[in-house]
């Protein structure tokens, strides 16, 4: 096995911070927004990329805390902050949750997202269907371009480890069906007619265009897509190639700062 493959998760996210730090260090001085560009006072929420003082209550809420709780539970990883990210999921939700459709999820690993989604929204009682898309053991390589590689995605290569059986207990009391493999080629192994809410999350751009595109008339009006890795550096190839898809089809993609995109069709 490559000493790679074995290196922890944070140990990664470490060396890719360092390896920013050194190409762009000399843009670092007191005058660039690094320093001019102040927060309002002491930070409320500094994790996953993201630092404000701005509020957060949203974290003390009570309905929130046991769903991000039963996120965690499932770990993902080690050192699972993904508060507000889990947050951004669970609200819309809850927004779509009276629409017509079932819920989708492509890239679930543990199934931490969509297990806080079933909390937060009390799934059972809207009488949808939840599709889980997954390999359940990490990034299917020959999927992913060598640009790809090039801006990073090779660090996500021997970090995920086997969680398929994890998920089939997690979800074995709702109304949730698991599909393993590989997205494109599980597609058709989903049966829904209609589709309210489409989260993509598979960290290379074939599998989430393949999916964006073979959902997407079956999402209704009002549905909701959430694109996971939109707004993070790593993930340009994956931004470009949903900015080319929504110029094709005349909409506007909201970028968050969790990193996150947001896509409501109309």
């Amino acid at each position: 096995m490559k000493l790679k493959n074995i290196i922890p998760y944070q140990l990664r996210l470490f060396r890719i911070r360092i390896i920013w730090f050194f190409k762009n260090y000399k843009s670092i001085y007191f005058e660039s927004g690094i320093y001019t560009n102040e927060l309002h006072g002491p930070a409320t929420y500094k994790t996953d990329g993201l630092i404000t003082s701005n509020n957060c209550d949203f974290i003390n809420d009570e309905l929130f805390k046991k769903a991000y709780e039963k996120a965690a539970a499932t770990k993902p990883w080690n050192g699972f902050t993904l508060q507000w990210r889990t947050y951004i999921v669970c609200w819309f939700a809850d927004y779509v949750k009276h629409f017509e459709g079932d819920f989708i999820e492509c890239g679930v690993n543990t199934g931490a997202y969509s297990r806080a989604v079933i909390e937060y929204i009390d799934f059972p009682k809207t009488n949808k269907k939840f599709y889980l898309f997954d390999t359940f053991s990490g990034l299917d390589e020959s999927l992913v371009t060598e640009l790809e590689k090039n801006a990073g995605i090779n660090n996500y290569f021997g970090v995920y480890k086997d969680v398929y059986q994890q998920v089939i207990e997690t979800f074995s009391t709702y109304n949730v069906q698991i599909i393993k493999g590989s997205v494109p080629s599980t597609l058709s192994l989903c049966n829904a007619e209609k589709i309210c809410y489409l989260s993509i999350d598979m960290n290379c751009v074939e599998p989430e265009i393949a999916a964006i595109n073979y959902f997407w008339d079956k999402i209704v009006i009002g549905g909701v897509i959430l694109l996971d890795d939109y707004g993070f550096p790593m993930h340009i190839h994956q931004k470009n190639a949903f900015d080319s898809f929504a110029i094709q089809k005349g909409i506007k993609i909201l970028s968050l700062p969790t990193g996150q995109g947001i896509i409501i069709k109309k």
